[in-house]
């Protein structure tokens, strides 16, 4: 049962940076066309939309990898036990 909530956290993890990583690309897209459509700014404008959801997107993974270090660490740290009799 155990390796079966590993797998589940782990797949919960990969999907959450997966999201993670799209989304801001993809809401800056969004932001794009929007300013294209409304002020007619020509086809440039995606192009500052893709350098900046692109950098989104890696600082948002980046925190994420960070996140989940800084997390395996603590878990290393103070593993829990509870047959602890000191």
């Amino acid at each position: 049962m155990k390796g079966l909530q590993e797998i589940i956290k782990h797949v919960s993890l990969l999907a959450q940076l997966g999201l993670s990583f799209a989304a801001p690309l993809v809401l800056c897209m969004l932001g794009c066309w929007w300013l294209d459509s409304r002020f007619e700014l020509g086809a440039w404008i995606y192009i500052v939309g893709i350098v900046f959801g692109l950098g989104a997107a890696f600082m948002t993974a980046y925190k994420f990898y960070l996140f989940t270090v800084n997390k395996t660490e603590k878990e290393k740290k103070n593993p829990i036990s509870f047959n602890d009799h000191s």
